[in-house]
């Protein structure tokens, strides 16, 4: 069992991100974004360190690698096969960190993701640990807008304390125009699910693997403090 500092199971709805239907992409041989490459970029806010194709489907393996202050985890990325399908792409993206992780349509029906998308951050709370056999996940609310110092502190918390044993967090978010991570629509409130795989704590910023791929937006740093104002009303699972 993991050591807790605050243990919560109130839901948070959503609905998926707003990328048009399509299949799945097919493709060579996944390419690997190494560790080298994540740095060359940089950790600043806001900085994406990769652009690639908005095909859905499309994969990319993320090497694990960490430096004095910063550590993030190997995950295999995919793109969202559907509109809707962000909770399902990003569920699978944090299965991948320790396992082989079901397609995302597998995932969908775990889910009982709609065309409306996945309504509850707890449904992955619960699809994460079905999967993984255990019960290292829960789900955690931050209802307050802004949030409080106390939720703050404690997904700071998770963010560091799970990364480091190799989970990555799944967050529900809402994007409203003028608060919104690379690439996003800026003229709509986006409701979506991405993953949180790594961190530096000099900077305070995370390291996102987005389903979506707004303006081919995969993989990027934001502020820990943007994610904290991304997060409420909804949650997310640690």
């Amino acid at each position: 069992m993991r050591k807790r500092l605050v243990s919560s199971a109130v839901a948070a709805v959503a609905l998926g991100a707003l990328l048009q239907p399509g299949t799945a992409f097919a493709s060579a041989p996944t390419p690997h974004l190494a560790p080298a490459a994540v740095l060359a970029h940089g950790s600043s806010a806001g900085t994406a360190v990769l652009s690639g194709h908005n095909q859905p489907g499309t994969r990319l393996t993320v090497d694990a690698g960490s430096t004095a202050s910063a550590h993030w985890l190997e995950i295999d990325y995919q793109v969202q096969q559907t509109g809707y399908w962000c909770g399902p792409a990003a569920t699978r993206i944090a299965l991948s960190a320790r396992t082989a992780p079901p397609s995302q349509a597998d995932l969908a029906w775990q889910l009982g993701t709609t065309e409306n998308g996945t309504d509850h951050i707890s449904q992955v709370t619960g699809v994460l640990n079905a999967n993984l056999g255990g019960g290292w996940y829960e789900t955690k609310e931050m209802p307050n807008d802004p949030p409080t110092q106390a939720q703050r502190d404690l997904l700071w918390y998770d963010i560091v304390f799970d990364i480091d044993r190799n989970y990555p967090l799944v967050t529900n978010i809402v994007a409203p125009p003028g608060n919104q991570p690379p690439g996003y629509p800026s003229n709509q409130t986006i409701y979506h699910y991405f993953t949180v795989f790594g961190y530096d704590e000099v900077d305070r910023t995370v390291l996102i693997a987005d389903p979506a791929s707004f303006s081919g937006n995969q993989i990027y740093w934001i502020s820990f403090d943007q994610l904290a104002t991304l997060i409420p009303p909804k949650g997310y699972s640690a």
